[in-house]
């Protein structure tokens, strides 16, 4: 069975945005941000995906990504 994977990461480089603003820009601490930037959460919130969203103006298909393996 496959997973689901975060690729925030690879958007906040794109984006030029650091995790400290980001998580500020969401609402949450720094530490919730980098476990879910590292992939260290098995969910998220819809409401702090679209926060997230917001912030980087992307779309959740462009950090969430299916994994087969």
């Amino acid at each position: 069975m496959g997973k689901i994977r975060l690729e925030l990461d690879l958007m906040m480089t794109k984006r030029h945005v650091g995790l400290n603003d980001l998580a500020e820009q969401v609402g949450i601490t720094n530490v919730n941000m980098s476990k879910i930037k590292n992939n260290k959460v098995n969910a998220i919130r819809f409401s702090t995906l679209a926060g997230i969203c917001k912030a980087l103006d992307c779309e959740p298909g462009d950090i969430l990504k299916y994994d087969q393996n």
